[in-house]
């Protein structure tokens, strides 16, 4: 597999075809569905991506987002942030995010915005 992509995002059909989309392009990815998944199983996971939905049944992905930013293991690592909702705006005053994609989004754009994090220049 290639590069890896941690995706936390609520609704299952949305997640699913994320994460086929990516594994199609050669990612290796982990999806979670909530917070708490997200808590108990990706505290050792250092992806090369994290994919994170605004609104989730448990919090907030913004918030998931600031604790990414402020962990030495994890504040190198881009963020793209995903929402129906929240506005560019409100994700950029509340934490460090590499991206905004807004819902519903183009398929093309959200591999294109995926794969331009994942080959940056280090």
């Amino acid at each position: 597999m290639g590069k890896s992509v941690c995706v936390l995002e609520d609704d299952e059909g949305i997640r699913d075809v994320i994460i086929l989309l990516l594994r199609e392009e050669n990612y290796d990815v982990m999806g979670f569905s909530s917070i708490e998944d997200f808590n108990l199983n990706a505290k050792n996971l250092t992806p090369d991506l994290f994919l994170l939905d605004v609104m989730l049944p448990d919090g907030s992905g913004i918030d998931i987002c600031s604790g990414l930013k402020t962990s030495e293991t994890t504040k190198n690592i881009p963020v793209l942030m995903m929402s129906a909702h929240a506005k560019i705006g409100e994700i950029n005053r509340s934490c460090n995010a590499q991206g905004f994609i807004s819902k519903p989004f183009d398929i093309y754009d959200l591999l294109k915005r995926v794969d331009h994090q994942l080959n940056l220049p280090s």
